[in-house]
């Protein structure tokens, strides 16, 4: 890091900084920082998306805290959030990545303290796949691996050369790897998906599956690799010619090192959990001929961290609730669309996420009938409905912190300047600390009212 004075003012370079902005999480940006104006004027070797991402990111001059659209003290807005959570019955906590590790730690160690639900956009894009992982297992590796050994890369329901930039300059596609020195010459690339798309042209070969068809065209592909029969009808079903099948299965089994990319274009379309599992169970196949690895695009820049917390914390990666004082895992049940949808929140907190602008008419509604808490770096539509909301400053950018790469590597952050808001760390941990001494003066003799509190989980200092 270094500081130079011009004629314009002084300046700041942050180099081998972090963007959050994708599942990418690239940690080799050099930001050059307007101390002045305390804003971001250059970030060198960001892509379209993570220069826009610094770009946008300035001080503003509002509230850290509003109670009913009413400016308030943070020590106020913490004191409400907290007695919001403790009179619920069946608190929603829902978010989560897009903010850091330690944020995520005390969030849930929050959860479990009001015996409430939690959940993380992970209920809604991969889900499925992490539902797959506990079932199939996952045969996985680092990007970096992938980027210096990969020799066929196949990219399955999703378009990364909108989405994900750099993933194919800096892991996948043009990148030069140790073992793969002329980088793009020395890779076959094939992309799967319902349509054509930008992505598709930086393919060797793009399959164009009939939508709603994945779960057989990855079923027939095992089925080649293992040597089996293959329906003549397959065609039929799925828009894809067995010869172009039998080629890929071919070229699966022949290369040296594989991977398998896979988006929402899989996990969130009919068959869900199915299609991620027929996916890693091909890997697994894959295996028996040659290396292969299957990873799925994350989107959120800490989606994986959330992920990899509650995972750690409870034992399950999303839809968690402790309403009996121990974590249960049940999707469908306990994922937040559908605790809002059936009407079972009382109260919900929001870290990181703006519901109200995707969630399903139903859970929107539910929104507007229950205290809403929300934390989040600029105003949303969930914020404008929030009973108390918090206006906290932006991990990676004003806040260090540890996030996950989507391969589950952790980066620590670095900053590139202070924001006079408050990070989303402190203001849960100051509504913890409310919540405990609040529980703790409602709870009296063992047995005597409807609530316990437990031990919580250890979170740290």
């Amino acid at each position: 890091m270094s500081n130079t004075d011009t004629a314009a003012g002084a300046t700041r370079v942050v180099e081998n900084a972090t963007c959050t902005f994708c599942g990418c999480v690239c940690d080799d940006m050099d930001l050059t920082v307007d101390l002045k104006d305390k804003r971001i004027t250059k970030a060198k070797n960001a892509c379209v998306l993570g220069r826009a991402w610094f770009a946008e990111h300035t001080i503003e001059d509002r509230p850290a805290a509003l109670i009913d659209g009413r400016p308030v003290t943070l020590e106020a807005a913490m004191d409400e959030a907290a007695r919001v959570l403790a009179d619920a019955r069946f608190p929603a906590i829902y978010g989560l990545s897009d903010t850091t590790c330690e944020a995520q730690r005390v969030v849930v160690s929050i959860a479990d303290l009001i015996r409430g639900n939690i959940d993380t956009t992970t209920s809604v894009c991969h889900g499925p796949s992490g539902m797959a992982f506990q079932g199939i297992g996952e045969s996985t590796a680092t990007l970096g691996e992938i980027r210096n050994r990969a020799d066929l890369v196949v990219y399955w329901g999703g378009n990364p050369a909108v989405s994900h930039p750099r993933h194919f300059t800096r892991y996948a596609v043009t990148s030069k790897g140790m073992h793969i020195p002329n980088g793009r010459k020395g890779r076959t690339v094939v992309l799967v998906d319902v349509r054509h798309t930008p992505s598709a042209n930086a393919a060797d070969l793009f399959i164009q599956v009939r939508p709603g068809t994945d779960f057989e065209v990855l079923w027939a592909l095992r089925a080649l690799v293992r040597g089996r029969r293959v329906s003549a009808d397959i065609e039929a079903r799925t828009g894809v010619p067995f010869a172009t099948l039998a080629d890929l299965a071919e070229r699966m089994k022949s290369c040296q090192y594989g991977v398998l990319f896979f988006g929402m274009g899989l996990t969130m379309t009919r068959g869900r959990h199915f299609n991620s599992g027929a996916l890693l169970a091909l890997a697994t196949d894959l295996n028996e001929h040659t290396h292969f690895v299957a990873m799925p695009v994350r989107g959120h820049g800490n989606v994986t961290g959330a992920d990899n917390v509650m995972s750690w914390q409870t034992g399950y990666p999303f839809g968690v609730n402790f309403s009996r004082g121990y974590p249960r895992f049940n999707p469908g049940e306990y994922t937040t669309v559908d605790v809002l949808a059936r009407g079972d929140a009382d109260a919900a907190l929001f870290l990181a996420t703006d519901p109200a602008s995707n969630f399903p008419k139903r859970a929107i509604e539910h929104m507007h009938r229950i205290p809403v808490i929300s934390l989040d770096t600029k105003p949303s539509l969930t914020s404008e409905l929030a009973h108390v909301a918090f206006s906290t400053a932006t991990y990676g950018i004003n806040t260090g912190g540890t996030v996950y790469r989507m391969d589950d590597v952790p980066i620590s952050l670095r900053p590139a300047f202070e924001s006079p808001l408050p990070g989303d760390e402190q203001v849960l941990r100051g509504i913890r600390t409310r919540l405990e001494t609040l529980l703790a003066e409602r709870r009296g003799p063992p047995g005597a009212g409807r609530r316990q509190v437990p031990m919580g989980l250890q979170v740290g200092p």
